[in-house]
């Protein structure tokens, strides 16, 4: 296990490439005995850093909820980490949202559905009815994942471990929001579904129940998972279940369009 001054290090690296969009080489190289519990205690001591800053968390991410993902990154079970203020961005129903292409390094676009919270899920046994009980309203969202540790080492091209993506706050920099809101208790979630287009050309589609059978499940996993540190979900938070697509590379210029159907569409660039 790392000690603390070496966790308040790879935080602060962490930051600083955020700010200078230069990715950093993997923790897991330059630290071959890095755990699971390693990544996500540099992720708290990241989080720390930014509410020093100023910031606010309004929410949690899901990630590697796909079995596939999971797989590949050996491990048996999805990972987390934490949204803030200042990664969210709204669409208007028939306009074009224009986000900066500099807020990221390496942007990349998933397909979720987003939960938002009216009543707190405090772990260890929470189950995915409690989910929907407690779940104000379901709506689509798009994330924004990027890569703050390089995605790919620089030397011998090797993926980065599971350990670098979770102390990369599970690679989450953005939210998108601003599509319908629909009722979970009534809603057939897993049968939501969305086309990706980029550019006008059909990149991804995919149906809600990709992720682990029904969204709610991850928000459960959630839940119990954070118990352990003494954390719970919160009323009035943002959680993202999820993708259910795989992740498109971003450039500059780029036009997204997911399209819901009948929960309606996210339409954004980037500039």
């Amino acid at each position: 296990m790392f000690d603390d001054a070496l966790i308040q290090q790879l935080a602060h690296e962490l930051n600083q490439s955020e700010k200078s969009r230069l990715q950093i080489e993997h923790f897991s190289k330059r630290f071959p005995g890095m755990t699971i519990e390693d990544g996500y205690r540099i992720n708290r001591a990241w989080m720390q850093i930014k509410f020093a800053e100023g910031r606010t968390m309004i929410g949690h991410k899901i990630g590697l909820t796909s079995r596939a993902m999971q797989v590949s990154s050996q491990i048996d079970e999805p990972d987390y980490g934490t949204l803030l203020d200042d990664m969210r961005y709204t669409c208007t129903p028939g306009q074009v949202l224009d986000i900066p292409f500099t807020d990221f390094i390496a942007p990349r676009v998933e397909v979720e559905l987003a939960f938002i919270l009216k009543k707190e899920l405090r772990g260890p046994h929470v189950t995915v009815q409690q989910v929907l009980e407690a779940t104000d309203y379901v709506t689509p969202a798009i994330e924004i994942i990027d890569s703050r540790i390089e995605q790919f080492d620089r030397h011998t091209k090797v993926m980065r471990k599971v350990y670098d993506t979770i102390s990369d706050n599970a690679a989450n920099a953005g939210i998108v929001l601003g599509a319908k809101r629909v009722d979970p208790l009534t809603t057939d979630l897993p049968w939501c579904g969305a086309v990706l287009r980029q550019n006008g050309v059909v990149e991804e589609t995919g149906l809600a129940a990709g992720v682990q059978g029904h969204p709610a499940v991850g928000i459960a996993w959630l839940a119990n998972k954070l118990a352990p540190w003494g954390e719970h979900l919160q009323a009035g938070e943002i959680v993202l279940a999820g993708s259910f697509t795989k992740p498109a590379l971003a450039k500059v210029g780029d036009v997204f369009d997911a399209d819901y159907g009948p929960l309606g569409k996210l339409e954004f660039r980037f500039v």
